[in-house]
């Protein structure tokens, strides 16, 4: 088969009629998908918001089983994964699950993540929300650079990179390295680049991809315009008063679920009270933590999950219900549980402990000053060890120590932008209060971008501070 046929065969995949720049994506995602391709190409296509990318990726990843090219597909994040795999009816992975292998780090406390070998051949990759890909991953490593190298050590396969620049860059970042050709061409890959600007006819109603267009192309201007929202010519997109945020957000969760919902808003201060506010008020939780409680893991961990087939960490990001609480203890000054919790992203059940101290802590995840106290109270500890026990002894029964090793947790009811970064819910509740104008800048304007994005049916914006006509 051809890259026109295949083209062809894409488009019929496609569940509605492309336009013109769809139209030539396709073309150049066919030549691209042709065993003619340098094996050294990568493709790069920049979608922005209601412009098609997701069905067009859906249609590219049918059209390639039907012909018998595999297809792996890839997210930075679990719920970005089950999104992604969704629309596109395919499974999909995070790219540490499927790149990376642990491997213990000797006398240090911590893992070390291994690049796997890449057993694929002729399989094309593709990797979706890439603009959340950082420089480096949590081990130290270069994430970017061991998803090509994972990628490229296989035989004959290549990369497609699907992102939206207009949303916020990873953390530390102030642009996304993996949707930058020179970046990519520096490691030593052809690089072919499309990007998608305009909206597709079958999302002009919708007052959700109408502000993030508005805000997309208010970006490309200089100076930045006044923000400004329209929400009186939609349904989707309501303006919300602080008096009427808890009836309004209780009826999106008595009619879409809790699961489908979510509040976003600015700092891990602000998360912590809304999360409060919500527990105590609406959900009438009064224990710390209470059975069907939505949590989200606040850092990467290795030790529960290695007890459970199928899952190799759970992630800094990763969803999770609390299912059965056994019992909480206070130890080394802080706050834990034993329990049982279910990630919906991957049908998987574990027993764990929990941290439960840092669901009310101010910061993304256990400060370094308490993390620094936990370590030291853990490898002296007098009833694991004596005062002759070498310390390499101590370092590896800490890498198995419950305590050291609980999930650090946060309620997930509200969360950051970031931590919201590559996921969708029916309902997005955007906590716009009290910013100031000299405050709404470009990271602004990204940061409203990404969380307007987040929505799929409903978007609310509480006490907004900029206009909304």
């Amino acid at each position: 088969m051809d890259a026109l046929e295949f083209a062809e065969r894409i488009v019929l995949n496609l569940p509605y009629d492309p336009n013109e720049q769809q139209i030539q994506l396709i073309a150049a995602l066919a030549r691209f998908c042709s065993p003619l391709s340098p094996s050294d190409s990568a493709f790069l296509l920049n979608g922005y918001a209601g412009t098609g990318k997701t069905s067009l990726t859906g249609a590219l990843v049918r059209s390639l089983n039907e012909v018998n090219i595999p297809s792996v597909l890839l997210a930075p994040t679990g719920r970005a994964a089950k999104v992604f795999g969704r629309f596109a009816k395919h499974p999909a992975y995070t790219i540490h699950r499927k790149i990376y292998r642990q491997s213990s780090s000797g006398d240090a406390i911590s893992y070390i993540a291994t690049v796997a070998e890449n057993r694929h051949h002729n399989t094309i990759f593709i990797v979706d929300e890439a603009s959340m890909i950082g420089s480096r991953g949590d081990n130290g490593s270069d994430l970017l650079e061991d998803l090509i190298h994972y990628v490229y050590t296989g035989d004959n396969c290549r990369l497609i990179l699907l992102g939206d620049t207009a949303q916020l860059p990873p953390v530390g970042c102030q642009f996304s390295p993996a949707m930058t050709v020179n970046v990519l061409k520096s490691l030593g890959l052809r690089v072919t680049r499309a990007t998608l600007t305009a909206t597709a006819r079958q999302a002009s109603d919708s007052g959700i991809l109408y502000n993030a267009t508005w805000l997309r192309r208010a970006m490309l201007t200089d100076p930045l315009p006044t923000p400004q929202l329209l929400a009186s010519n939609f349904a989707d997109v309501i303006p919300v008063l602080s008096e009427d945020l808890i009836d309004v957000l209780n009826d999106a969760y008595c009619r879409d679920g809790i699961e489908e919902t979510i509040l976003i808003t600015r700092s891990n201060q602000r998360a912590v009270k809304f999360n409060l506010a919500i527990r105590s008020t609406i959900l009438e939780k009064e224990e710390y933590l209470c059975n069907d409680e939505l949590i989200i893991v606040a850092k990467n961990n290795y030790l529960w999950s290695s007890k459970v087939k199928g899952i190799d960490f759970i992630a800094n990001g990763d969803v999770a219900l609390v299912t059965k609480i056994y019992g909480t203890e206070t130890k080394y000054g802080f706050l834990f549980a034993d329990a049982k919790i279910q990630l919906p992203d991957r049908d998987i059940e574990l027993e764990t402990k929990l941290m439960l101290s840092t669901l009310t802590f101010e910061s993304p995840g256990l400060p370094p000053e308490q993390a620094s106290t936990l370590y030291n109270k853990c490898i002296n500890n007098p009833d694991n060890f004596t005062p002759e026990t070498p310390m390499s002894t101590r370092l590896k029964k800490l890498k198995s120590d419950p305590y050291f090793n609980a999930l650090q947790i946060k309620y997930a009811y509200a969360v950051t932008c970031h931590k919201a970064q590559g996921g969708q819910w029916k309902n997005v509740f955007i906590d716009m209060g009290y910013i100031a104008p000299e405050a709404q800048g470009m990271e602004f304007y990204r940061w409203l971008y990404t969380a307007i994005t987040r929505a799929t049916h409903r978007l609310y914006l509480i006490n907004p501070s900029v206009e909304v006509k």
